[in-house]
């Protein structure tokens, strides 16, 4: 799949076209996504996401504390698994907000993706203002020879259903049901930093994990268990969200050790896929106790992988 900026264009290539910002990629969003790529198979069109970055309530809202459930990385790995031919990403900005719909449609639809057909849902309002619909859409659609299917309000309102439940289950740290709303483990991508080496001072080293994009939703701090494919090897761990409050921590962290594994992991880039909540963090009256309880945690952990292999 290819990922494309607002500088390109689809050259040679007519399209069928869904507009969002599928964050989360989740299994209402999937729905669509199959319906998009069904669509285009039989028509001879190719499929293409149109999204936009940053999200608009960040430039037009100046909301600089929206969280998204998956990185525009992340969500083009998504996709493109799905089979998505094109994700085209389009700057948002406050110049952009201000185009007229037909510009829109014209600029955007007809000259850069070549759209014969355009699947979007029954409120979907785009243009300056939002002021234009589905049905302004289909008059332009006669207008500039592309058809318009509509997506049902039953499924759209389980999309958003699905997106806010995926929110709150993150935060709440029920992963076991965002992971469900999701269809694949929620997952977080970073580079691998040096730490302060208090795991290693507790028999338990681990991979501190730096997020770049401060957009990222991050999960309620406490303990989970995880993998990660590192250089084709499935791996398991325990992973701690938190301030490390027993050794007197100032800045929340995301550390990661890894079961039966000890190379070195050093400004590697890991994906680390969150599978199950241990417990909430705590500050435990020693070190010793602290201890103690990771011991608990790696036994509870062996136990879920133990289970997922019967």
């Amino acid at each position: 799949m290819k990922l494309s900026n607002s500088a390109n264009t689809i050259e040679n290539q007519d399209t069928i076209v869904t507009i969002g910002t599928f964050d989360g990629v989740h299994i209402g969003h999937q729905k669509i996504i199959k319906r998009l790529i069904n669509a285009g198979n039989l028509q001879d069109l190719k499929s293409v996401v149109l999204t936009f970055f940053p999200h608009p309530r960040m430039v037009l809202q100046k909301d600089s504390n929206i969280k998204l459930i998956n990185t525009i990385d992340e969500r083009h790995d998504i996709l493109e698994a799905l089979g998505l031919d094109y994700l085209l990403v389009k700057k948002f900005t406050t110049a952009f907000s201000r185009l007229s719909a037909e510009d829109f449609v014209k600029q955007i639809l007809v000259d850069k993706l070549h759209a014969k057909k355009v699947i979007i849902g029954y409120d979907h309002r785009f243009g300056r203002n939002r002021n234009a619909d589905i049905n302004d859409l289909k008059k332009f659609g006669e207008q500039f020879g592309f058809e318009v299917e509509e997506i049902s309000a039953q499924d759209i309102n389980d999309v958003a259903v699905s997106s806010t439940k995926i929110r709150a289950a993150l935060l709440a740290g029920d992963i076991a049901k965002a992971n469900s709303f999701l269809g694949y483990p929620f997952m977080l991508n970073g580079t691998v930093v040096k730490g302060k080496g208090l795991g290693k001072q507790l028999d338990y080293p681990t991979a501190n994990i730096n997020i770049k994009e401060d957009y990222k939703l991050i999960p309620k701090q406490g303990a989970y268990i995880v993998n990660a494919n590192i250089n084709g090897q499935l791996v398991f761990g325990m992973m701690n969200i938190g301030m490390n409050p027993t050794v007197n921590g100032n800045k929340q962290t995301i550390e990661v050790h890894f079961l039966n594994f000890d190379n070195d992991l050093y400004e590697e880039t890991l994906q680390i896929n969150l599978l199950e909540r241990i417990r909430d963090e705590e500050k435990f009256e020693s070190v010793d106790a602290l201890k103690a309880q990771l011991a608990k945690d790696k036994i509870f952990t062996q136990d879920y992988i133990a289970k997922q292999h019967d």
